[in-house]
């Protein structure tokens, strides 16, 4: 069958013509119905930053009622400036990270020469790291280079950033760093 370039317009027409008229009849009030009663009616939405890679997408977390606090969607922010409410498939499905029985949600601690992780308190993990990073730059830093130059600084330590920061945490963190006197400071892509 030859159809020329006139006929296909022609029956394109016809055939979106066509379905206009049957769309007419169509009764839309259960897809009304259906759509009030989804779950994320009554949900909270905050909007967040994707934590997997450097982009810095926004996301929509929706939250459900009663203040339980689950995750029960994601959705891309059409607000935010990087993607536009637009999500790759990692960050499409960013509630597994939260809704997740293994997920850890306590600090474990391993001894040294130890095969078992125990559990043990924030208080006490916070406290036993602030101890070592005082004890390691305490021992290794150094006021003055070979030349006599003021250098005030560890090589000791080292900090890796987090792409689910935003700016204003980055500069917090690295002021921070800088104070302590660290060198190497970088930031990960993806990890």
């Amino acid at each position: 069958m030859n159809v020329t370039r006139r006929d296909f317009f022609k029956i394109t027409g016809a055939s979106a013509a066509g379905a206009a008229i049957m769309g007419l009849g169509l009764d839309l009030k259960p897809f009304k119905s259906h759509a009030q009663t989804l779950k994320l009616r009554f949900a909270k939405e905050t909007t967040s930053i994707c934590c997997y890679c450097a982009v810095g997408c926004g996301v929509i977390c929706s939250t459900g009622e009663a203040g339980a606090g689950k995750i029960i969607n994601i959705e891309g922010d059409p607000d935010h400036p990087v993607n536009e409410g637009a999500l790759c498939a990692k960050g499409a499905a960013l509630s597994q990270l939260a809704n997740n029985e293994n997920r850890l949600t306590t600090p474990l601690y391993r001894a040294p020469h130890s095969t078992q992780w125990r559990k043990v308190s924030w208080d006490w993990a916070l406290w036993t790291i602030a101890k070592r990073v005082k004890k390691s730059r305490d021992v290794s830093f150094e006021h003055k280079n070979a030349k006599g130059q003021v250098v005030n600084r560890t090589t000791a330590i080292a900090n890796v950033g987090s792409s689910a920061l935003d700016n204003e945490e980055c500069w917090l963190i690295q002021a921070l760093m800088r104070a302590l006197g660290l060198v190497y400071i970088e930031h990960q892509a993806r990890i």
